[in-house]
């Protein structure tokens, strides 16, 4: 259940009555834990929290509306469109596996339609049609800062820090298991590859650690919480907030990193101006 004290004002129990504020993604949570998405590269999975967040509002749940956004947006520091191009050609072609809050196994593309304008500088882009049910009545959703989403160099560690944002406005939640099988459909591992616990440990698990604890909010580690003779079967992730000197830190590390990226009236990543003394 989600935590009371985060709802904001006048929220009446779905996702899209939720105010998403400049620079963030408000992303229902049937839609971070997906199975079969492999093949989305990192490219692709910033792109499409950046279609979430540009479509987000009352009209996101109308079936067949075409939303519209830059190449420029969608490019970010990525100068290549032809890229960008690649990785909406990916969405619309990657079927995924979503389980719904009541159970049911949905099978879908993440994304449907898309048009390139003729000069190039726009694309329009429609979600697919059995997505809207999630979109409407979705009643819970992950609060996601786009510039922490730029800053990855890996799918695992952007699928590490959504697995936990979605978790970590919870009250009295810090830590989740996985199942070790399902915990790499929800990073994209590639079926086969990482097969050994080691390989994954060393090549996922641990560059997602060192990820998300430089740019997150808050910290994190992946411990074996079961084993099966010598297979280890299942992961505990476990969080926490990080202090109000760590945040001030990482803030202006990031600001120096990615300046481009910042807003000069936003003094903050995860609120920093909360954090004054």
């Amino acid at each position: 259940m989600m935590d009371e004290a985060t709802l904001p004002k006048g929220y009446d129990g779905t996702t899209l009555s939720a105010f998403q504020r400049r620079g963030e993604v408000i992303k229902p949570v049937e839609l971070i834990e997906v199975r079969g998405g492999e093949r989305m590269t990192l490219l692709a999975r910033r792109i499409y929290n950046q279609l979430l967040a540009n479509a987000f509002g009352p009209n996101m749940a109308d079936e067949g509306r075409m939303f519209k956004i830059t190449m420029a947006d969608l490019r970010g520091n990525n100068p290549s469109s032809q890229r960008v191009i690649e990785a909406l050609g990916v969405l619309r072609r990657t079927d995924v596996t979503v389980i719904l809050t009541n159970g049911d196994v949905l099978s879908v593309q993440l994304l449907g339609p898309t048009i390139r304008s003729r000069c190039g500088r726009y694309v329009s882009y429609e979600f697919h049609s059995s997505l809207i049910p999630i979109l409407r009545d979705s009643q819970i959703f992950a609060r996601l800062e786009m510039e922490i989403l730029h800053g990855f160099t890996t799918k695992y560690g952007m699928a590490l820090y959504e697995i936990i944002s979605k978790r970590v406005r919870l009250k009295h939640v810090l830590f989740n298991d996985f199942d070790i099988d399902e915990f790499r459909d929800y990073l994209g591992v590639p079926k086969g590859a990482l097969a050994s616990f080691g390989a994954l440990r060393v090549k996922a698990l641990e560059p997602a650690v060192e990820e998300v604890n430089l740019l997150a909010p808050f910290s994190c580690r992946i411990d074996v919480a079961e084993r099966v003779g010598r297979k280890v079967t299942r992961l505990r992730v476990t969080w926490w907030d990080k202090t109000k000197d760590e945040l001030k830190a990482q803030w202006q590390a990031q600001r120096e990193r990615q300046f481009d990226l910042f807003d000069e009236e936003k003094e903050s990543l995860t609120g920093l101006d909360e954090l004054s003394d």
